[in-house]
């Protein structure tokens, strides 16, 4: 029994720190990026002597699987809910008989945005959204006014 707990504890340890790894090797730096890789394989050593010990194949398979999925869904959860919201840019065109129309509701949702109501047939709109909830609304306008966009996230200097 304490063998099978120390797999699964040993399992959930080693999905967790894979998971982090891989986010701060694409969005960290060199040295948090080094760091935990060290980490992880430190861990990794351990995992793969304990994967030869003398629980049942499909145990151990099993306890790989759930503490993976489990393991990588709990991690990304929490890397949502941490995200914090940037501002967006939204340019899009649609006909220009349509923007009084589409300038009205975004001005009632409190959507920061200034359009050119006239380029040829068209109006071009830039919506800036500062939150997640905005960027939603701003994508919904943009399918029901068949809207062709562009998004573009800001950058830190």
């Amino acid at each position: 029994m304490q063998l099978l707990i120390i797999f699964i504890v040993l399992s959930i340890v080693n999905v967790v720190l894979n998971t982090i790894k891989s986010i701060i090797t694409v969005n960290g730096g060199k040295m948090g990026a080094a760091l935990i890789n060290a980490i992880t394989f430190f861990v990794y050593t351990y995992v793969i002597i304990y994967t030869n010990c003398e629980l049942p194949m499909f145990t151990k398979a099993m306890i790989t699987a759930l503490t993976n999925f489990v393991g990588v869904y709990i991690v990304k959860l929490i890397e949502e809910k941490a995200r914090k919201d940037k501002l967006w840019k939204v340019e899009m065109t649609i006909p220009h008989e349509k923007a009084f129309q589409l300038h009205a509701e975004l001005d009632g949702l409190n959507i920061p945005n200034n359009y050119i109501p006239n380029v040829g047939k068209y109006a071009i709109f830039n919506c800036y959204c500062a939150t997640q909830k905005e960027s939603a609304f701003v994508k919904d306008l943009c399918a029901r006014y068949n809207a062709k966009y562009f998004v573009s996230e800001t950058k830190n200097l």
